[in-house]
């Protein structure tokens, strides 16, 4: 068996910062290091590795394509070294914890804004750090360690190193514009919905899919309240969670329901924990149940 190469956490911030940025001096800008400090490191890296990383392509040298585990491997050890400083900083300065928390809209402001209240109110010394975004950056994030907890939509396919579990269940539905009958045939549309890329737009269209509904997207938008609001302008159909689609101001009346998304709870594998995380994962468990 061949030894283990003798690798660096910097080398492997080179390796994520020149796969992330669009060119190598703006990921030698946000290393921190000069141009040809951030080559010769991952020259390096190359050595040790015994493989080559990049392509040649003019003076362009990108990421090659194959090599997209060593880059994913790369973030989820840098994650876990930030997870381990920050255990370390805090065992040493004796400092309260603090905690990363990402959610969807829908989890923020319908399902756990109790949850997220008391915790605050039960731990002032903690300092507690909401991003409300889409699910796919939500988990970018928390691979690449900026997060310690997510709340979103499950994903098609399963991320290295990220272990989820199941929170609860939500029914989406389709409304059709001021006049429109849903009936039980599917000739329905034109659509407003969330954007390509989107973890609940997916599940939306493989459901319209196995329906043989015709799929003619008008305008898109993340924010449910917008897509309310076209749908009351007449712009299009939509499909939204039940508590987003039948809530808040101006509704959405006669929905019908088309299919369920899930969400679930993720956190990083091998990840070394503030107390503070486990202790709001348990009570968002709890308030799932």
């Amino acid at each position: 068996m061949r030894p283990l190469p003798d690798l660096s956490i910097r080398q492997l911030e080179y390796l994520v910062a020149v796969a992330e940025e669009p060119t190598w001096a703006a990921a030698a800008e946000q290393v921190g290091v000069s141009a040809s400090a951030l080559s010769q490191g991952l020259a390096e890296l190359e050595r040790r590795l015994g493989v080559t990383l990049f392509d040649r392509e003019g003076r362009r040298r990108p990421v090659r394509d194959a090599v997209a585990p060593a880059v994913a491997h790369a973030r989820q050890v840098l994650a876990l070294t930030g997870d381990l400083a920050q255990w370390s900083d805090r065992v040493r300065t004796g400092r309260s914890g603090r905690l990363r928390l990402g959610m969807i809209d829908a989890a923020a402001v319908v399902h756990y804004p109790e949850q997220l209240q008391m915790f605050r109110a039960e731990h002032p010394e903690a300092e507690l750090l909401l991003r409300v975004s889409p699910s796919a950056q939500l988990l970018d994030s928390l691979v690449s360690g900026d997060l310690d907890l997510v709340i979103c939509v499950d994903p098609a396919e399963p991320l290295p190193g990220i272990e989820t579990e199941s929170l609860r269940s939500e029914n989406l539905a389709v409304y059709g514009p001021p006049g429109e009958r849903i009936g039980a045939t599917t000739t329905w549309g034109p659509w407003v919905l969330f954007p390509a890329g989107s973890h609940t737009r997916s599940i939306i269209v493989e459901r319209l899919a196995q329906l043989g509904a015709p799929l003619d997207v008008v305008a898109e938008s993340h924010q449910p309240e917008v897509l309310r609001e076209m749908v009351h302008l007449g712009t299009g159909w939509t499909v939204l969670p039940t508590s987003q689609g039948e809530h808040g101001d101006r509704p959405l009346t006669g929905g019908r329901q088309l299919t369920t998304r899930q969400l679930i709870l993720a956190t990083r594998r091998g990840s070394v924990h503030d107390p503070v995380v486990d202790e709001l994962a348990e009570s968002l468990r709890q308030a799932s149940t």
